[in-house]
Formats: C-alpha cells, sequence, structure tokens
C-alpha cells in the first residue's frame, strides 16, 4: 500500500518533519483572498508556487526542534502608485521557521533569538502560511522604475495633457547651452 501525499491544507506538521517530508505545491492565486485585496486586478488564473521541507533538529538533552523550510514565488499585479497603472511584481518567499508546544514558549524563544517562532498548530494550513508570507513581501509602495506613461487627469487623452509647466525653460536652458547664450 502506497503512503499518501500530505494534505498541505491540514499539515500533521510533526509527522511531517519528523518524516522529512518535503512538498511542492501550485496553487491559483485565486484562492488567497488576503492577497487580492491588494491586487490591481483579480488574480484570474495567475499562479503560485511553493515548496515545504520539514525537518527535527535534535537538541542535547532535549526534545528535537521542529523546522519548517517555506519557499515560493509568485508573480502579482499590482497599481503603480506614481502613475496608476498596473505593475507586475515578483514576490519571493524564503523563510525558516521553528515550532514550539505553547505560546510562553513561543514568546520567549521570539524575545531572546532571531529565529521566526510559531506554535506548533494541530494542523497546519500551508496555503495560510505561504499567504500572509506573500503579503508580508508586497511592496509597501509599488511603483515602477520609470512610468510607461505620463498620469493624466480623469477623463483627460494624451493629446490633451498639459505641457510640463518647465518645458519652456528646459528648451531655453538647451538653446544657451549650445552657443545660444546672451551678447556681452
Amino acid at each position: 500500500m502506497s503512503e499518501r501525499a500530505p494534505d498541505p491544507r491540514a499539515l500533521d506538521l510533526m509527522a511531517f518533519c519528523r518524516q522529512g517530508g518535503a512538498l511542492t505545491a501550485r496553487w491559483p492565486q485565486a484562492l488567497m483572498p488576503r492577497l487580492a485585496e491588494s491586487l490591481a486586478d483579480p488574480p484570474g488564473d495567475a499562479i503560485a508556487e511553493c515548496t515545504a521541507q520539514g525537518s527535527l533538529r535534535p537538541v542535547t538533552g532535549g526534545e528535537a526542534e521542529i523546522w519548517l523550510h517555506l519557499q515560493g514565488r509568485a508573480e502579482v499585479e499590482l497599481q503603480c502608485q506614481r502613475c496608476l497603472q498596473s505593475l507586475s511584481e515578483p514576490l519571493q518567499v524564503d523563510r525558516r521557521f521553528r515550532f514550539v508546544r505553547d505560546e510562553d514558549e513561543a514568546v520567549r524563544l521570539d524575545e531572546e533569538s532571531e529565529d521566526d517562532v510559531l506554535v506548533l498548530p494541530p494542523r497546519l494550513d500551508l496555503l495560510a502560511l505561504f499567504e500572509d508570507e506573500l503579503i508580508l513581501n508586497l511592496p509597501l509602495v509599488p511603483r515602477h522604475a520609470a512610468c510607461p506613461a505620463p498620469l493624466l487627469a480623469p477623463g483627460e487623452t494624451p493629446e490633451e495633457a498639459a505641457p510640463h509647466p518647465f518645458a519652456g525653460l528646459a528648451a531655453l536652458r538647451r538653446g544657451q547651452s549650445q552657443g545660444g547664450g546672451r551678447d556681452k
């Protein structure tokens, strides 16, 4: 009888780590409603991919530490805060989590170390954890390195856009720097 693959939406994390488990998952971004709230448009058929690797790290004189290494990526469509156009943003996740038995231990260890320490749940929803990490990796102010089009007023067409207020000065300066300076 073959062993069944672990359910990433209800992962028995202790068993997964004890076995040194590994899994890969591909989820439609439409399954991530909290992430979708930050997107410019509904995610459509966009996919997010992740891998998870569980392990137990032996501790001298104590119980082994429970660790999960989560890696993943997704391409999301955000709204540029400069030009208000759509912006494609790649997100990367590469985090290691240590799981402990209770909240008190998590709080104590979280203060003492730089590791991400979480309470061991009866079943871990890997999709929810991955969605949390994608949200944490969203840029605070999404914007293009160079916007593809100038910002237009509502209802304004590119032909109607007002010229830059200093365009005349820039032309005048260019003329002076090319030998068109003042007479002395």
